[in-house]
Formats: C-alpha cells, structure tokens, sequence
C-alpha cells in the first residue's frame, strides 16, 4: 500500500458503519484514493471485522496499512476539559454545559467539594454526567488516599473536615509554597479554639459559589450572621466551600510545623504570617501603608 495525498485531519466514523460505507465515507473525505484497494488491503491484513466507530486523527500522506490500523485500534481522538483548583461545584457544572463536544443535560449540581480539580480527556458525545461522575470518584479516591497517610497529629476528626479546610486554604491562597503555612495557621487556630476569621468563607455565605462577589467585602457583610462567617461563628463552615485540589487537601493533612496564628496580604500576591498579634498587626499597618 502506498501512501497517498490526503492532507491529515480528523474523521468520524459512525456508530454501525459497515465495512462498505466507511471506506465510501474515507473516499468521500479524501482519505484514500482508491475504494478497491483499500477494501482488499483491509481483507488481507484481516482487519475488516475489527474497524470502530469513532473519532479518528489520520496522519498527512498516511498509508492505506496506516489509515486501516487506526481505525481498527480504536484510538478516538481525546479531548479534555479542564477544572481549575478552586471552583465550585456550580462552576464546574457551567464549565461543562458549555462545551459543545459533551453532551446531555446536568440535572443538579453536585455537593460542594466533592469534584477534583484537573484535566479530563474524554470522546466527543460523552455524557457530561459521565465526566461528573469520574470527578466524584477522582475526589473521592484521593481524599481517602491522603487521610490513610495523614499525620496523625492533625487535628481533624474525619475527612470532609479534611476536604473544608483544604477548600479554605485553596481560597486563600493561589501560591503552592504557601499552602503549608496557610493550613498550619488555621490548624492552629483551630486546636487554640480560635475562630479561623477567613474572608472566603463569608463570601462563600453570600453567594453559594454561584458567582465571583466581584468586589470587597463590606463591614457589615463580616459581621452579618451565615453559617459561613468564620468571624461570627467558631470552628469550620457545615460544607466546603470549593473544590479543593491535591495540593491543598495535601497540605492540611501534612502541615509544616509552625507557631503561626495570622496572616495578611503582602500586596505582592502572597502573605505575611504571624505569631503574636501584636506582630500581626505591624504586618497590617505595612500593607496600608503600601
């Protein structure tokens, strides 16, 4: 078989297809030059019978051999979606009605929390509940892979108390090197009795995750009474407040070792971290002053 003139591209074989229709379908698209000798070459490598529907990536001047072992391996071509670490289940579900090679309809929203932010490849016309569904297992899987290697040390008593602080901090804070400290100070805080006073968690109790508040927060909104305000009320949030990803549900479990109690914004994307109050408070003053 010798290689033809077809310029490379995608094609799509219908589900069902015969024999005879795909190899009109490939001469149609160009794919191969000659019907006959595409039937026969198929025949004689024996891969008539093992030909799939699907949608396949067919290399630039690619063999008659090329062409029939592509579409007999069944190797679809692979599209992907990604989920950024800290969107909420809300997000998630818009992200994924919105791409227009899954499909079917997303009836409810999952809990809060319980997708993993990451890339998804899939096949064009997959469900959107399928992608939703391995998200789940994904998040799930891994939270109790990390709890199994926990210090034990932590003060947390079960794993979606795991999953609503690691959401916590993945709101806090985007810098991977700071989620750490991030997770000691609310760890600590949280063995001192202290109240983890932390923005995202009132602006969670505002929104629901629905939408970016799209501004600061007001005075009277950290004093206004939610489930959520972690200025009002003690200990962690009833639900996470994200979808948290490895990286932080890894550093809540496994903290650095630290006496930090407070940190502000440096205005330069990260934080400063604090002990004392009174060493936090001449950290603030320096962040107004900026």
């Amino acid at each position: 078989m010798s290689p033809g003139d077809y310029a490379g591209g995608v094609v799509t074989i219908p589900s069902g297809s015969s024999l005879g229709s795909i190899v009109e379908q490939l001469h149609r698209e160009d794919v191969i030059e000659s019907p006959v000798l595409f039937r026969l070459g198929v025949m004689f490598l024996g891969t008539q019978r093992n030909l799939q529907a699907g949608e396949f990536q067919i290399p630039a001047r690619a063999s008659l051999s090329q062409i029939a072992g592509i579409l007999s391996r069944g190797r679809s071509v692979a599209y992907k979606v990604t989920v950024p670490e800290g969107t909420t289940s809300w997000e998630v579900v818009q992200i994924l009605r919105s791409n227009p090679d899954l499909t079917g309809e997303i009836i409810s929203v999952p809990e809060e929390g319980s997708l993993l932010p990451e890339t998804y490849h899939f096949e064009r016309g997959d469900k959107r509940t399928d992608v939703l569904e391995r998200m789940m297992k994904a998040s799930g899987d891994k939270l109790d892979s990390l709890w199994r290697q926990r210090n034990l040390n932590v003060p947390l008593d079960t794993p979606y108390e795991a999953l609503i602080l690691a959401s916590i901090v993945e709101k806090e804070t985007a810098l991977e090197h700071e989620r750490p400290v991030v997770a000691a100070v609310f760890l600590n805080r949280l063995e001192k009795g202290m109240r983890l006073q932390a923005d995202p968690t009132v602006i969670y109790g505002l929104t629901l995750g629905k939408e970016p508040l799209g501004r600061p927060l007001r005075r009277s909104e950290l004093k206004q009474d939610t489930p959520y305000n972690s200025y009002r009320r003690s200990g962690l949030p009833p639900t996470p407040i994200c979808n948290p990803g490895a990286a932080s549900l890894e550093a809540v479990l496994n903290p650095i070792e630290s006496n930090f109690l407070y940190f502000v914004a440096d205005g330069k994307g990260g934080h400063r971290f604090a002990a004392t109050l009174a060493e936090h408070q001449r950290n603030v003053k320096a962040w107004r002053n900026k």
